[in-house]
């Protein structure tokens, strides 16, 4: 085999073309001992993008805790597991598709389903449930109503022909996404423990067995696209978008399994970002291994496709297995059943060297470290002056509206508030016979484990506008918002996974972000026992635009997994019937500080975000998983965007039965009814009967509490008399307004 011979001239002053600093470049270099060819720099560009290498943010996730009982796989492989009792684990993880999205938005976020769910197989995990965290600019903008059908019409495509439901998720519109929209997809597996596979290469003399769909152009470079700013060439760079086809991953996913249980392979990877590339080396590394691969035999499905295309394209629908010695046949044999292209493009070897052939030529030989030890870099982050000036904004001056119930309709209207119904209702959420929650009936999605009593709830939430004025707070509070949803339903919180998305991390202001978001994530996580399981880096999600730079509101969004021990006993957001005593578990809160009530209302994105004690979030999650599990509540729902008033109209709303509240507080009624106060939980109890019970089971766990009033009559209606004001808007009022907003948006 003839031997790789060193490029003439030095690729360094194109090291950009391939996603190289220069620096990184020498530094290549320095380490392989020779100038590399354009292949070997393509390929160390991608591994050491952002989107592979994470450069810029390992360094920060040394605070995270990933480890406790509950934790069966953490950090380091396609996705975290959970255990959530009698041999029963939950795959789970969250990652984006954001920069694809931006420029072909129903490719970008099919293919993000697409690409999730394969992690999750990749576990041995039967994919059971889809969420989706969604960011888009301003509703009224023809580039977002674009961006929103194209990406909801791309995760309904995807997710219902391959049969998984889409169950939950979260949208948000804020102008700062207006040109780069975010699509967090998060996916949910059930496997035994027995069955949990790992992606890892075995041992030296193992055959490399390449499965699926055939390898095109699509996709090709889509690493280094998404670890780059977008600007206005951003369309020609749709070459780097994939294209989805749901029916040979529904092939994929059942031959995977079956190879899985049937005990025939040791190793499993998919093929994502990087797409060969990635998935051989990170396999090779964890085993501690070397390979080599013939690239001429790896299926294509267009002519003259040269080495650089066959290992960075990013098309869809493939995996490698690696299977036991001795089983190959066995394999070939199951897969040849689901007509897949199987094919030995290669072998394990002894030494730890990542070798490419192509017609009989090396043309590739790097070590497998360096790949997948990408540099690391630690940045000096400098909050900016405009944030610290926005969040000391003194707000007392604010005048409080004269018309309350206008200020409730408004809020209700508004889209990251309004029903989310027009979005889930074009999805399939009900195939498997899992789902037990549907979509916007309760803060958290749950799913039954067929033949055991247990449920799994899953969430995903973020408050962008809290981490834009507040990094550290924001992304704590996120957290929490998480396992406050769980507990609303009845779940005990196990454990995260976190999508992280910023913008340029080279901006100090932006590196800051990242920084403060992480330790706040990882302190919640400690507070609440929620480790962080894995998850996903989007950086440079900001757009260039005549010399100046938006960036998104930093977005740090998280998936958590939660277990019902009995599934029986879960509640739901809407009230269930007339003359129920209301009761607010948590502090009544006084300000409307960071509040989307303050943006709406009053134009202003400003102010202190709310304090947020960690541990009476995690007495108040105690609290009303007390009182479900007791039998005295089927009726919870948390308090989060648009404050209390909102809260108690939405509950209102899906029981379609109205309630009487009064609010004795000295606070300013604005912020009594539409301040965002972090921990706060309202309940409807079953039986009047029962109050003395539950303010016994409240005052022994030391949850703070507030009777409001009780259900019945057909408006809501809101007293303060030490402000003397009041509100009461009727039901069909309140449901126009909250009914309407999307179905506009999706026309």
């Amino acid at each position: 085999m003839t031997q790789i011979q060193p490029p003439t001239p030095s690729l360094r002053s194109r090291a950009g073309t391939f996603g190289l600093s220069e620096g990184e470049y020498d530094l290549l270099v320095s380490k392989i001992g020779r100038e590399p060819n354009a292949l070997e720099a393509a390929i160390v560009g991608a591994m050491w993008s952002e989107h592979c290498g994470y450069k810029n943010s390992r360094p920060l996730f040394s605070v995270f805790p990933t480890s406790g009982p509950q934790v069966l796989q953490g950090p380091g492989e396609n996705a975290g597991v959970v255990d959530i009792g009698e041999g029963w684990g939950v795959a789970f993880k969250m990652e984006s598709h954001n920069h694809p999205s931006a420029v072909e938005p129903f490719q970008g976020a099919a293919t993000g389903v697409g690409g999730i769910l394969r992690d999750i197989f990749a576990m041995g995990a039967r994919p059971f449930a889809v969420l989706d965290s969604l960011r888009f600019g301003d509703p009224d903008s023809p580039r977002t109503r674009h961006l929103v059908n194209g990406v909801v019409e791309g995760i309904s495509h995807y997710g219902n022909a391959i049969g998984v439901p889409t169950v939950g998720g979260e949208v948000t519109f804020h102008p700062s996404y207006q040109e780069n929209p975010l699509v967090n997809v998060m996916a949910l597996g059930l496997l035994r423990h027995e069955d949990l596979a790992k992606g890892t290469m075995g041992e030296v003399g193992n055959v490399i067995i390449y499965v699926g769909s055939k390898t095109g152009r699509d996709g090709l470079g889509g690493a280094v696209f998404a670890s780059a700013d977008l600007s206005d060439a951003s369309q020609a760079d749709r070459p780097a978008v994939q294209v989805g086809d749901p029916f040979m991953e529904k092939l994929l996913l059942e031959a995977t399994l079956e190879a899985i249980e049937s005990g025939v392979v040791a190793g499993v990877q998919d093929m994502g970002a990087a797409g060969l590339v990635s998935s051989t080396c990170e396999m090779a590394y964890r085993a501690g291994l070397g390979l080599t691969m013939r690239l001429d035999d790896v299926p294509t499905r267009e002519s003259g496709m040269v080495p650089m295309e066959l290992c960075l394209s990013e098309s869809q629908e493939r995996m490698i297995l690696v299977p036991v010695p001795g089983r190959e046949q066995e394999l070939y044999d199951l897969l040849e059943k689901w007509e897949l292209d199987v094919v030995n493009i290669g072998q394990v070897e002894a030494h730890q060297n990542y070798r490419l052939t192509w017609r009989n030529e090396l043309v590739c030989d790097l070590p497998v470290d360096l790949l997948n030890e990408a540099p690391k870099y630690t940045r000096e982050g400098v909050e900016s002056p405009e944030i610290i000036a926005a969040r000391g904004r003194d707000l007392s001056g604010i005048p409080v509206p004269d018309d309350l119930g206008d200020v409730l309709l408004k809020l209700l209207s508004h889209p990251t508030i309004a029903s989310k119904r027009p979005i889930f209702e074009r999805y399939d959420c009900q195939v498997m016979t899992n789902t037990v929650v549907l979509p916007g009936a309760a803060d958290a999605a749950v799913m039954r484990v067929k033949g055991t009593s247990l449920g799994v709830a899953a969430t995903s939430d973020c408050n962008p506008r809290f981490v834009q004025l507040d990094p550290y707070t924001g992304a704590a509070a996120a957290v929490a918002e998480a396992a406050r949803n769980l507990a609303c339903v009845g779940a005990t919180p196990l454990a995260i996974t976190d999508n992280l998305n910023y913008g340029n991390p080279h901006r100090p202001e932006v590196y800051y972000q990242m920084q403060r978001g992480v330790q706040g994530i990882a302190d919640a996580c400690r507070a609440l026992n929620t480790p962080v399981t894995g998850g996903n880096v989007s950086l440079y999600n900001q757009y260039v635009e005549e010399g100046r730079t938006v960036a998104i509101h930093p977005t740090p969004t998280i998936g958590m997994v939660g277990v019902l021990p009995d599934i029986s006993k879960r509640a739901t957001l809407g009230i269930k019937a007339a003359g129920q005593p209301l009761y607010l578990l948590g502090d009544i809160g006084d300000s409307i500080g960071a509040s989307q009530y303050l943006e709406t209302v009053h134009g202003l994105e400003a102010g202190q975000v709310p304090p947020l004690d960690l541990y009476l979030a995690g007495r108040v999650n105690d609290g009303v998983l007390a009182l479900i599990r007791a039998g005295l509540t089927e009726t919870a729902h948390d308090c989060a965007e648009g404050g209390l008033s909102v809260t108690l109209a939405e509950m209102a709303m899906a029981g379609n039965i109205g309630l009487d509240v009064v609010l004795e507080s000295n606070a300013r009624a604005d912020a009594l009814l539409f301040g965002e106060a972090h921990s706060r939980i309202v309940v409807a109890i079953t039986d009047p009967a029962n109050t003395d019970d539950v303010e016994s089971i409240l005052a022994g766990l030391n949850v703070p509490f507030t009777r409001l009033g009780e259900t019945g009559g057909n408006t809501v209606s809101i007293s303060l008399p030490r402000q003397n004001v009041s509100l009461s808007v009727n039901l069909s009022d309140l449901s126009a307004a909250y009914d309407e907003p999307l179905r506009g948006v999706l026309g």
